[in-house]
């Protein structure tokens, strides 16, 4: 891809994505530019991960074929009053959660070209979620290359937007769950005596090798546990634990949380 791509907010996600681009060669740092509000902190991402760093957000605008909205979901409107003058010709990917095609429409101009994306931040090494809005405005041909350059950073799906709502909070907000109990098992072998470098390798290691496993083999997940629990064995004494505790449901619940918003 040959255009160039600007950041409007550079956070975790944007930093994931701009790093996952970097890394998969797919884009040379010269083509991407960012804005944000803290210049010398954007300055010095700038140093680390290899972008231009633009003084404000329409001189980003101007110097972005490609513009991805990467800011807060409440600077949106703002950021939007002072860039909607130049966005017309250009095309606007957004990764801001809730702010679908429909929300974004009345807000453009009727020349731009838009797309919503839900990445998350495994997306840095490559093994991230994308999902695309079904409902978008972008070309044919270019929006088959910017799944193609996202697709760099891990697993592409287009959903349509009744049900972006949900796969962005299972892909989005589940790593920040999943690590919750990548640090939880941790402890438990700290516990018993290994040490916290070495428990977080290995059980990290073991998430990551039973996730893939499971996507290779197309295996119902209950079957791969099945096929570790032995009778009578040591296995299913530890899933009894977990049933008990209450593992299915909290992690149901924590879903249920997010869609709901119930604090």
């Amino acid at each position: 891809m040959e255009q160039t791509i600007g950041f409007i907010g550079m956070g975790n996600m944007a930093q994931a994505i701009v790093r996952g681009f970097v890394r998969s060669g797919k884009i040379n740092s010269r083509q991407l530019f960012a804005y944000a509000p803290h210049l010398d902190k954007l300055r010095r991402n700038a140093e680390e991960i290899g972008f231009t760093p633009c003084p404000s957000a329409g001189e980003l605008v101007l110097a972005s074929d490609v513009c991805i909205m990467c800011c807060k979901p409440y600077q949106i409107e703002g950021v939007l009053q002072e860039i909607s003058p130049l966005l017309p010709g250009r095309v606007l990917l957004s990764v801001a959660a809730g702010w679908d095609y429909a929300k974004y429409s009345p807000l453009l101009p009727a020349a731009t070209r838009f797309q919503f994306i839900m990445p998350n931040t495994p997306a840095m090494t490559g093994d991230g979620v994308l999902l695309f809005e079904a409902t978008h405005s972008l070309e044919e041909k270019e929006r088959e290359e910017i799944m193609d350059l996202f697709g760099s950073l891990g697993l592409v799906r287009e959903l349509p937007s009744q049900l972006m709502g949900i796969g962005g909070t299972i892909t989005g907000c589940g790593p920040a769950f999943v690590d919750i109990i990548i640090e939880a098992f941790a402890d438990a072998a700290v516990k018993y005596g290994l040490a916290r470098p070495l428990a977080y390798e290995l059980v990290s290691q073991m998430v990551l090798g039973s996730a893939r496993l499971q996507a290779v083999t197309g295996k119902h997940p209950g079957q791969l546990k099945d096929e570790v629990c032995s009778p009578g064995g040591t296995t299913i004494l530890g899933v009894e634990a977990l049933e008990k505790a209450g593992l299915r449901a909290a992690c149901m619940g924590a879903v249920e949380a997010v869609m709901t918003g119930k604090r």
